[in-house]
């Protein structure tokens, strides 16, 4: 009985030896395996890829960034200062102003109030309108030219038609109101020019004028068209009709400003009908 209780306890040991074995044989065979598992590389993949696009990056960005070199231009050469000791070559003619005269902004009496002269006041004659009832004066040397009629002058050394033809800018009012937008309609030798009534306070508002130039018995002419105007009659539509003939090589053209007591608004086109 003691022998077959040594044989049993060596089947026993056989059998366990057998299967450490076979065990330790499984943990070798699993090792390739686990070697080959992606997830360790594919993750080192993407932090090289993140690293080569960061780098990439701020290489271009240090491009961007270098400062551009510009050559300085030359120095400009100074302008030269007028002498003073010069004089005007040619002297504007002259006329005296035998009595208290107003001057105005423009070439008709409707024109807003710009200055006056004392009698006996020696002017500067610039120009004059384009029928000549109206010419530009200024003070001797002075620059700021305004408008008296060609009969309240005594010319001392020219003759009125020997007066270059000028016009003159007028005064941009500071008030709220524009100039209408107008409308011409042709039937034959006669164009009608429609508008709108522009809104003009009561103590403000002067009336419209058109600046046209048109053909009229063979001559191409400037034909100034004023249109007075009160607060009441302000209203609605306005027309006026102008005569513009045929036998004019030049196109008639025209604009219309809305006038203030202190001013004027801003010129507008008419589309004028042609011929």
């Amino acid at each position: 009985m003691n022998r077959s209780k040594i044989h049993s306890k060596r089947f026993t040991i056989i059998i366990l030896a057998c299967l450490l074995a076979i065990a330790i044989s499984a943990c070798s065979a699993s090792q390739p395996e686990s070697s080959n598992t992606p997830a360790q590389p594919v993750e080192m993949t993407r932090v090289v890829v993140r690293r080569v696009t960061q780098e990439v990056t701020q290489v271009v960005t240090r491009i961007v960034e270098v400062p551009v070199t510009v050559t300085p231009a030359p120095t400009q050469a100074p302008t030269s200062t007028p002498d003073p000791s010069v004089t005007r070559t040619a002297e504007l003619p002259q006329a005296t102003l035998p009595e208290y005269t107003d001057c105005l902004y423009g070439p008709g009496s409707f024109y807003t109030y710009k200055t006056s002269f004392p009698a006996g006041q020696v002017v500067e004659v610039v120009g004059r309108s384009q029928d000549g009832a109206w010419i530009n004066i200024e003070a001797v040397h002075g620059w700021n030219s305004c408008w008296i009629q060609a009969a309240q002058a005594q010319l001392q050394s020219s003759r009125l038609e020997d007066l270059p033809v000028v016009t003159t800018m007028l005064p941009r009012s500071e008030y709220e109101f524009g100039s209408p937008s107008p409308a011409a309609r042709r039937d034959g030798d006669e164009v009608t020019v429609s508008w709108e009534a522009v809104y003009m306070s009561r103590d403000e508002i002067q009336g419209y004028l058109i600046d046209a130039q048109v053909c009229q018995g063979g001559q191409y002419i400037h034909l100034p068209v004023f249109v007075p105007m009160t607060f009441d009659q302000n209203v609605g539509t306005i027309s006026v009709k102008i005569t513009d003939e045929a036998g004019c090589t030049e196109p008639s053209t025209g604009h219309i400003v809305s006038l203030g007591k202190r001013g004027f608004a801003e010129w507008e086109k008419i589309f004028w009908p042609p011929r």
